[in-house]
């Protein structure tokens, strides 16, 4: 077996540039988390890896007038232990908090969590709830992706062969809207998710329900909202006979997965809990 050559461009531009050159025989490595798994359960086998590790300036947090932006660089315990992220989202942080181990959390990027899709993963289903968008970028040029449209399946995204995921945005919330994360692990307090529900509610004075967001990840291929239910809420009280209904919906609709964190039968079940522990959270947080 040929050696897996190893390079060190120093910006994006260079870095997807060499995507470009070796097409599909290249991987992307920032934190190695994701790429270290891949690579020891045989599921990839490129022979040139490009780290990330020699690219400054994408490891920052800031928040300004178009919302909370990310750079792909930035380790998630950074963003758990923000406290520009724990003011502009409290859930969010959260999210970040309950990623596998303080090991993991202090290694992996969350450009290389995204870019992964791995469906076990915890950020996707807030991220999705938040309306949190990507930037990436080619040889030639840059493009902006909807988290809703960035995850297309299976460790697939909409990612070109030759782009890299730079930055992450996410919209500016009002003072009036609340979000909560909930996970399920049916194998250890550390693990991966059985389950993922990010929700997002937004109310008027008198407690009605201006908009409501809920992605559902873990449990399916890619994070899913579902727009008939949300809109179940839209103009309503949040009452606990409408909060089971909306968590109902979601438990009838989706079509979850089989795998060794529990079996689709069994994910349905705590869909539907879950749903509905986010949404009450959302509810009594005012």
């Amino acid at each position: 077996m040929n050696p897996i050559k190893f390079l060190e461009p120093t910006d994006f531009s260079e870095a997807s540039s060499l995507l470009d050159q070796y097409t599909d025989d290249a991987k992307i490595i920032a934190g190695g988390v994701s790429i270290t798994l891949m690579l020891q359960q045989k599921l990839i086998s490129p022979s040139v890896l490009i780290s990330l590790g020699r690219v400054s300036n994408y490891d920052f947090i800031r928040h300004d007038q178009d919302g909370l932006h990310i750079g792909a660089l930035t380790k998630l315990r950074d963003i758990e232990r923000s406290d520009i992220v724990k003011k502009f989202c409290p859930a969010l942080a959260h999210t970040f908090s309950v990623v596998g181990n303080v090991r993991v959390r202090n290694q992996a990027t969350i450009g290389g969590n995204l870019s992964a899709a791995d469906y076990a993963a915890d950020p996707p289903s807030m991220l999705a709830a938040l309306n949190a968008r990507v930037q990436v970028q080619g040889p030639e040029k840059k493009r902006e992706i909807s988290l809703g449209k960035f995850f297309l399946g299976f460790y697939t995204t909409a990612l070109e062969s030759n782009e890299i995921l730079t930055e992450v945005v996410i919209p500016n919330l009002s003072s009036s809207a609340r979000a909560a994360y909930h996970k399920y692990t049916s194998i250890s307090a550390e693990g991966r998710p059985c389950v993922a529900v990010g929700a997002v509610a937004d109310f008027d004075a008198d407690g009605k329900c201006l908009d409501l967001r809920i992605a559902v990840g873990a449990a399916v291929e890619t994070p899913q909202r579902l727009n008939s239910a949300e809109a179940m809420a839209r103009g309503q009280i949040l009452t606990d006979e409408l909060v089971a209904a909306i968590a109902e919906e979601y438990s009838l609709r989706l079509d979850p997965l089989t795998d060794v964190r529990g079996s689709a039968w069994y994910r349905k079940e705590m869909i539907r809990v879950f749903v509905k522990r986010a949404l009450q959270e959302v509810r009594n947080d005012r």
